[in-house]
């Protein structure tokens, strides 16, 4: 039995103290969002498999009800998925989500994240998007980095980690 994962090589990982990779994706709307324009202020970026499915609502829910303390406490929120903005318009609409989300079509940002790459589902091993979430701080580096963080009672928990 040969395992997979030994073949794809090891994805990132980032850890605290790292400068965040920047970059400029299209929001739902097909806007650009540059992390760049968050300079001065905290930004969770968080990697989400699919729009539209169980898990990724959960989550994205969840940091709509939280964003306005979390942009009292200085934090904006960003949402990457590899889905197309048209796709991420009907998310949006659909949960009214009151948050950032971006199309990573070409998995680019996902991969400099370390939020793309070989992991489990269902005991299956796959490639995939790794549900993931980062903190910045306000200069652009990694604060807080999570792999494989589960979707339901992630943002309650990172709000207990950022002390809110």
């Amino acid at each position: 039995m040969t395992d997979t994962a030994s073949t794809d090589a090891a994805p990132v990982r980032l850890s605290p103290g790292d400068p965040a990779p920047d970059f400029t994706l299209p929001d739902a709307d097909g806007n650009p969002v540059a992390l760049s324009e968050h300079r001065g202020r905290r930004v969770i970026v968080y990697a989400y498999p699919a729009a539209l499915t169980p898990g990724c609502t959960t989550q994205a829910v969840d940091f709509t009800a939280a964003a306005g303390e979390l942009a009292e406490a200085g934090l904006d929120i960003i949402g990457i998925s590899p889905d197309p903005p048209a796709k991420l318009l009907r998310f949006r609409d659909k949960e009214q989500l009151g948050i950032t989300l971006v199309s990573d079509v070409d998995k680019a940002v996902l991969r400099a994240y370390g939020a793309f790459g070989p992991k489990k589902l269902y005991g299956k091993e796959v490639v995939g998007v790794i549900r993931s979430t980062f903190v910045i701080d306000a200069d652009g580096r990694i604060e807080k980095a999570a792999y494989n963080v589960k979707a339901t009672g992630h943002v309650a928990k990172l709000r207990r980690d950022l002390g809110l």
